[in-house]
């Protein structure tokens, strides 16, 4: 039987990836409009203070903590005719339609309840669908190099969304729009965008959920476990810190671009689509450099260049935008192996903890990364934009505010990231759940998923023990 299983996992056809990458265009296009678009366009266009739209994503974040790990374990328990996480993408496209467009239409004034309200409703539709999209292809992918393939293609996707949306205001502005409607217009783009993408997923997508033993209980040490393990926490403490670095930029970003670099909002646009757009070399890329001297090596290497790299932004000229292009282009290129290959590694934790506990739990794993990156992201908007406001920074004013204020925005956009960025990679060394251990845990789980159709009450005395019947090397 061990001959029978011993083979590697069949790849999965590009067909077949790009047509599940499909999600990812409305949520990528989203993350960019969340992160850097629309707190300022509230706090600029709308006229809500710059604490109240602080208070606002950060309340929402907090709010997140028990949501996100709640519905990463209703997703692992999910068992229909339909499939685990078919019925849950379906579920989670109208919420976010539905938030997405009572956000849209926010007057001027808008009080912090509101706001709070209708992020909630749009983010759980948003963590819905990503946590129901990436716990699929964790299964759907089986092994350690396809599933980084996979997450490649995902990203790639994902950045054409994202692009799409920075043209349309890009577009906008050359067309005589003023800047207000250039966002509410990307964000017609996204409601538009995630039923059809969605759509196609749930329709042309297989899905199996793998065979458990009956008699599994809930036991609160399981769970203890997921968050103590030695790779799945560097992993949630490298994505909290990778994640905090980019969105502290993301979130200071038009400001930085209008009023210390002097661009137009069309000419911010465009390095930013530069920024993203190198995503679609940035992520096979990375990806393929993972098959080579593995994930977590390749994560810490890219965020390593990523730190070097933003130094520059000090020193560029002021309006010049073919002198940004290269930084950005780069930065952009290494930022991408974070998410990437993040999220590869937490499959194969996932595939670790099924094989020593004996029951599914991508949802939850996902859920935790998911969540680190929502902190992080709540968390660089609370952060920067009560120092900017600490030290005087008016996003009404633009340029006319005074130089020491310009200077210390400057500060904010460089030092964060940088000292993020680095900590997530030190946050790796340890790591290791290797290509050789990943595969013999994949060998095991598909003997023991045998079992379990075959021969039920021996694959259940199996999981009697404390550990897996497997090497002890990278526990």
């Amino acid at each position: 039987m061990t001959d029978a299983f011993a083979g590697r996992a069949a790849r999965l056809s590009l067909g077949l990836a790009l047509t599940f990458a499909a999600t990812a265009l409305p949520l990528q296009a989203l993350q960019i409009a969340v992160a850097v678009h629309l707190p300022a366009y509230f706090a600029a266009s709308i006229g809500v203070e710059l604490t109240v739209v602080a208070a606002a994503f950060a309340t929402v974040r907090l709010i997140d903590v028990p949501i996100e790990p709640a519905l990463g374990i209703a997703m692992d328990r999910t068992r229909t005719r339909f499939g685990r996480y078919r019925v849950w993408m379906a579920l989670g496209a109208p919420l976010l339609m539905v938030g997405l467009y009572m956000l849209l239409t926010a007057q001027g004034g808008v009080g912090v309840s509101y706001l709070i309200t209708w992020l909630l409703v749009m983010y759980l539709g948003a963590s819905i669908l990503m946590l129901a999209h990436q716990a699929w292809a964790a299964t759907l992918a089986q092994s350690y190099d396809d599933r980084s393939r996979l997450f490649g293609v995902m990203m790639a996707v994902g950045v054409v969304g994202a692009v799409v949306v920075l043209l349309i205001p890009i577009v906008m502005e050359q067309m005589g729009y003023a800047e207000a409607q250039g966002v509410r217009a990307m964000v017609w783009y996204i409601i538009a965008l995630a039923p059809i993408a969605v759509a196609l997923v749930v329709w042309r997508t297989p899905e199996t959920i793998s065979p458990e033993p009956h008699g599994q209980r809930f036991r609160l040490r399981d769970y203890i476990e997921l968050v103590t393990d030695r790779n799945m926490s560097r992993i949630l403490l490298a994505d909290l810190a990778l994640s905090l670095g980019p969105g502290w930029m993301a979130a200071l970003y038009i400001f930085y671009s209008r009023d210390k670099m002097g661009f137009t909002s069309g000419e911010a646009n465009i390095l930013l689509a530069v920024y993203i757009l190198s995503g679609v070399a940035g992520a096979p890329a990375l990806a393929w450099v993972a098959t080579k001297i593995s994930k977590h090596r390749t994560v810490m290497l890219s965020a390593t260049a990523y730190s070097l790299l933003l130094v520059s932004l000090a020193f560029l000229p002021k309006g010049n935008v073919l002198a940004s292009i290269p930084t950005l282009f780069f930065t952009g290129f290494m930022a991408t192996g974070f998410n990437v290959l993040t999220r590869a590694m937490t499959a194969d934790v996932a595939d670790e903890m099924r094989l020593r506990q004996g029951v599914e739990r991508s949802g939850l794993l996902y859920a935790m990364t998911t969540l680190t990156s929502k902190i992080a992201a709540g968390g660089s908007i609370f952060l920067t934009f009560n120092v900017l406001s600490a030290v005087g920074y008016d996003p009404k004013l633009g340029q006319a505010n005074t130089p020491e204020a310009i200077d210390a925005l400057l500060l904010s956009f460089l030092v964060g990231p940088i000292v993020f960025v680095l900590l997530g990679a030190v946050c790796l060394i340890g790591y290791r759940l290797t290509a050789e251990r990943a595969g013999e845990v994949r060998r095991l789980l598909q003997i023991r998923d045998h079992e379990i159709l075959y021969d039920p009450a021996s694959a259940l005395e199996g999981l009697t023990g404390e550990e897996p019947a497997s090497p002890q090397a990278g526990r």
